[in-house]
């Protein structure tokens, strides 16, 4: 019997459109939320919903349209891998195409007319005497679902820096995950805050437009020669008459990132060496001043940061119109910039390419579940679940991309498709068995995190630097410490020994009392 058949068994006047009242919701409508969704569609699953709380599909790619903006996994990888595309214009997709592809397969799947869009979730609770999940959204409606999924993802929120008088600044200010598509940088004189991911993307545009350029790099990173090129159309035409051709392409760049991986991952001294000699080959090609090298070299162990990819930050930096300052501002005045040394700098704009508020130790909202267990007390040493996916003491919530489920090398979507078809086996088992709720066991979720956190012991990112992968305590909660491959086997078979379980009769016996 189909899974759609047996789930609805569970509540058989339940709706099958968007309501107020559903059986699966799921939280985020960016890549992961809609993957989950189209994983529920192909089991014949119908009766969810998606909660976005912008007006529109696409999550980071949506927000994040800053000039420049683009992804450092090859597009053939970053995709999903049951929706290939053939047409990707370059190696390395721009923020501009893969949005289109987002909405692209929203729509071929039929995605939209289950999203409930502008609707943002401000906390949820476990009712357990019905065995279902509240939600209350910011405009004050109250949602119940006996299954969610949160796919909100850890890159949401822009974290702006703390620098006195910064909300005194009166020029322009922007983030680049708030981007202003209306206002013309062309011959100002702006600065950019930061030398991480979205910096070095944004600072070549904004360097071919500006009259002046100063950017504040407070950390070095390590950065890769970016193997980009276009995709000629020929090429492109080959993918879409020879599909195999395409899932070879995808097949190869796959297992490479995996080769790669201990260069990023490992402490080894043997790849930490390898590794470090590549960026600092890049460095020595590219910049020829010594003072400015030895500006731009990390002091810090390869890995231990994000690794960056780029062809032209470098030349940007050294351009005539540019100049890098390798320490952050001291203070912030209404039309200028004070560096620490005293100087002042006069801008026009400035741009804070400074990231995200990543929660370490946080649920995505508030979140109360079995006996009114709070997840930020649960996670109050760091944000803890079962293969990623699964918190104890919090029935029937699943995580897309939740804790230590981050990729250090290869695509997120390696991570989040499995996780999908994990929590599609764990409905599926519900369903056939006629179970109201599930809840992993805690002993079994912490078996995982020692193993988890022993084998952080011998990776980069415990070499010592400070990084947002880390919490105060300095615990790693937010990557993956190996493999891909490694990863999906863990994620091979749902175990429903692993889970305590609790029947549906009980709670219409109980409605019927």
């Amino acid at each position: 019997m189909a899974v759609t058949s047996l789930f609805t068994r569970l509540n058989p006047l339940a709706p099958k459109s968007v309501d107020t009242d559903m059986d699966i919701a799921i939280v985020g409508a960016g890549f992961s939320g809609l993957g989950m969704a189209i994983q529920l569609k192909e089991a014949g699953i119908e009766n969810f919903t998606i909660l976005e709380r912008a007006a529109e599909v696409g999550g980071t790619w949506r927000d994040n349209h800053y000039p420049g903006a683009a992804c450092d996994v090859a597009s053939h990888l970053y995709s999903f891998s049951f929706e290939q595309n053939p047409n990707w214009s370059r190696a390395f997709g721009q923020q501009p195409e893969i949005f289109d592809y987002i909405k692209r397969t929203a729509a071929k799947y039929d995605l939209y007319k289950h999203i409930r869009f502008n609707t943002s979730i401000v906390k949820s609770w476990f009712n357990e005497d019905e065995g279902r999940w509240h939600a209350q959204t910011a405009d004050g409606d109250e949602l119940t679902a006996q299954v969610v999924v949160s796919a909100v993802g850890a890159l949401a929120d822009p974290a702006y820096p703390k620098i006195p008088g910064l909300d005194d600044f009166q020029g322009k200010l922007m983030h680049t995950a708030q981007w202003d598509d209306d206002y013309d940088l062309s011959g100002k004189r702006v600065a950019v805050i930061g030398s991480g991911a979205s910096a070095i993307q944004v600072v070549p545009e904004v360097q071919k437009a500006a009259a002046r350029l100063t950017v504040f790099q407070r950390t070095p990173s390590w950065i890769m020669p970016k193997p980009d090129r276009p995709i000629p159309e020929k090429e492109q035409a080959e993918y879409a008459e020879r599909p195999f051709k395409l899932h070879k392409r995808r097949f190869r760049i796959y297992w490479m990132s995996e080769l790669f991986a201990p260069f990023i991952i490992s402490n080894k001294k043997f790849f930490k060496t390898q590794a470090e000699k590549m960026a600092k080959q890049h460095i020595r090609k590219q910049v020829k001043d010594r003072d400015l090298q030895k500006a731009v070299t990390p002091d810090y162990a390869i890995g231990c940061k994000r690794i960056l990819i780029s062809n032209d930050w470098y030349p940007a930096i050294q351009a005539d119109n540019a100049e890098l300052i390798a320490d952050g501002p001291a203070e912030i005045k209404a039309n200028s910039i004070v560096l620490k040394d005293g100087r002042e700098i006069e801008v026009d704009a400035i741009v804070c390419a400074t990231g995200f508020k990543v929660p370490s130790k946080a649920a995505p909202f508030q979140v109360q579940g079995l006996n009114g267990l709070d997840m930020n007390d649960a996670w109050d040493d760091g944000a803890e679940a079962y293969k990623g996916v699964a918190v104890s003491g919090f029935p029937n919530l699943f995580f897309l991309m939740g804790p230590n489920t981050g990729p250090s090398h290869t695509s997120v979507l390696a991570f989040t498709e499995m996780q999908m078809e994990y929590i599609g086996k764990a409905i599926g088992h519900m369903a056939r068995n006629n179970l109201q709720w599930i809840d992993v066991k805690k002993r079994v979720q912490d078996r995982f995190n020692r193993g988890i956190q022993k084998r952080m012991e011998n990776t980069s990112w415990t070499s010592g630097c400070n990084s947002w992968y880390l919490t105060d305590s300095g615990k790693n909660t937010t990557l993956y410490p190996g493999f891909n491959w490694e990863y999906r086997m863990r994620l091979w078979l749902f175990r429903p020994s692993e889970y305590h379980e609790q029947p549906a009769d009980r709670f219409r016996k109980n409605k019927a009392a």
